[in-house]
């Protein structure tokens, strides 16, 4: 089994440590200047401290003024004003287009008051930037027109470079002028959980084509995974380099898999993705669903902060990491359907659970729910300030 140390032999740097390099302005726009490459630099000492905002305080376990709190999937179908501006406009699409993703990135913070704005994207994005056919079909999910499943078929496809995603980049930009000290949130699918959608074709239950070809065919597996290590890295690094303060590797599927081929076949790919940004000062969210076995493993992969699903307590998941991470979670999303003593009473016992941990940050244990009631969420994010 591969041990944590195997992991920070390759990443020197936390995402909390400061950066002697130039970071981009949080006031864009305000400067009044143009240019990929120069647009809005400026010394870290014009920085805001790195604890002047609680998401990232939390992040880098420092002491907060209150505890931070976001939603996964915080800009979605819950919103009646996000489904209004994405009447009509394919939902990749959108994620190309910078006025709507600005637009429906911002929504949920002016709304409910969240501590950070989580980039609206897919995680099939850099996909579709590199020229992988994909769509997203409603109440199916992604679906890949070409599975990958030959040497071939991975030769179709190219690394990410920033030339890929220039609105991208611009996107990141417009909102964090907009964001001021409220952090933006970068994210990237891992590399498991776009392989399994690339080799199966589209969402699957049992990961069969997946297993099949990391089983069967290792070298084509790794290949694989190393080149979609640096597709979801090179999309986290423009993301922090546009202006993100902090970022979140994704891996929905991985529940799927024992520790074992996690460590084995999928644990070095997403550590790689990881350290794309290590360099960056930034602090890493790992966040995966079903995980509760691979929490440990997936701390290794190089990370500040561990993603737990609400599956498993945050008591169980600080026991199992040990405590040299923030936590984030974990309330299960359909407790927000439930009557309001009831939610209240899970809310603040997941506040008290993450006091164990040397930082937390209130999330759902996964994405937010499209039937959910806005309101609801702002009366959590009322409480949860409240502590």
């Amino acid at each position: 089994m591969i041990q944590r140390g195997w992991v920070s032999s390759r990443l020197p740097r936390s995402g909390c440590d400061p950066v002697s390099t130039q970071t981009p302005r949080s006031r864009l726009h305000a400067a009044g200047q143009s240019g990929l490459g120069v647009r809005g630099w400026v010394s870290v000492s014009e920085q805001p401290e790195p604890d002047s905002s609680p998401l990232v305080a939390a992040a880098c376990r420092r002491p907060v003024r209150h505890t931070p709190v976001w939603f996964m999937r915080q800009a979605g179908r819950s919103l009646p004003e996000y489904r209004a501006v994405r009447a009509g406009v394919p939902m990749l699409e959108a994620c190309f287009r910078p006025d709507l993703v600005t637009e429906i990135t911002l929504q949920p913070v002016r709304r409910h008051g969240v501590d950070g704005a989580i980039f609206f994207s897919d995680i099939v994005v850099p996909l579709r930037a590199v020229g992988v056919d994909v769509d997203i079909v409603a109440g199916v999910g992604p679906v890949i027109t070409d599975p990958v499943r030959t040497w071939a078929d991975l030769d179709r496809i190219p690394e990410l470079t920033p030339e890929h995603v220039p609105t991208i980049i611009e996107a990141v930009r417009l909102l964090v002028a907009e964001l001021g000290g409220t952090p933006l949130i970068g994210f990237a699918g891992a590399p498991f959980t776009l392989a399994s959608y690339l080799v199966e074709g589209g969402p699957s239950r049992n990961h069969v084509h997946t297993k099949t070809l990391m089983h069967g065919d290792p070298g084509l597996w790794n290949a694989l995974c190393q080149r979609l290590a640096q597709i979801s890295g090179a999309f986290l690094r423009v993301q922090v380099q546009a202006g993100a303060r902090l970022v979140q590797l994704f891996d929905s599927w991985v529940g799927a898999l024992s520790r074992v081929d996690y460590e084995r076949h999928v644990l070095p790919h997403s550590a790689a993705a990881l350290a794309a940004v290590a360099d960056l000062g930034v602090p890493r969210i790992h966040f995966g669903v079903g995980t509760g076995e691979l929490l440990a493993s997936m701390a290794g992969a190089g990370c500040e902060v561990v993603g737990v699903d609400y599956r498993v307590s945050l008591t169980d998941a600080v026991a199992r990491i040990g405590p040299g991470y923030a936590v984030q979670g974990n309330l299960d999303p359909a407790l927000l359907f439930a009557p309001w003593p009831v939610l209240r009473e899970r809310v603040l016992g997941i506040v008290a659970e993450g006091r164990q941990a040397p930082g937390h940050i209130v999330n759902l244990g996964h994405g937010v729910l499209p039937e959910t009631d806005p309101d609801v969420l702002t009366r959590v994010v009322e409480l949860i300030h409240e502590q």
